[in-house]
């Protein structure tokens, strides 16, 4: 294991508390529940790259792009 893996990590939600294993990253589990309703709600995002207009699903088109 390298080194930095031990070193305290803050928790990402209270930002006060040091993460517990059994929670890791999140120092509790209302800290763990509260980052799940986040993502649940919609409030964090990933984002994603829409194809064009003009993609289709043929395997031709497909060929082309790769």
């Amino acid at each position: 294991m390298t080194e930095s893996t031990n070193k305290p990590v803050t928790c990402p939600i209270c930002k006060e508390n040091y993460s517990v294993q059994s929670f890791k990253p999140f120092c509790s589990e209302r800290c763990a529940n509260v980052d799940l309703h986040r993502w649940l709600g919609g409030h964090y995002s990933v984002p994603a790259i829409e194809p064009p207009d003009h993609f289709s699903d043929d395997e031709d088109t497909f060929s082309e792009i790769h």
